[in-house]
């Protein structure tokens, strides 16, 4: 299991457009992702009402995890996205 913990960039939390924007980056890496709050459940991270089910708020932590091969380059782009709280999947890390 391939993990990364990041804070929340958003401001606004991980509500409608970012989610959407993050949802649509799970969705593009790949690699079936999950994300959870720390401590909390793991959901379907390219399950756009599973991850506004999360209510995660700006800087809470997240766990993004991911069991496939492939997955440390895949969780590494979208720990940036999610960090910085980016409009886009970046290309590269």
């Amino acid at each position: 299991m391939v993990e990364r913990r990041v804070n929340v960039g958003w401001a606004e939390g991980l509500h409608a457009r970012p989610a959407s924007i993050f949802v649509r980056a799970a969705t593009a890496a790949g690699v079936p992702v999950t994300v959870a709050k720390a401590g909390g459940t793991p959901v379907n991270a390219a399950s756009m009402l599973a991850v506004l089910g999360l209510g995660a708020q700006g800087g809470e932590e997240l766990v993004l995890a991911s069991e496939a091969e492939g997955a440390e380059a895949a969780l590494d782009r979208l720990a940036k996205l999610v960090a910085e709280g980016l409009e886009e999947l970046p290309e590269t890390v």
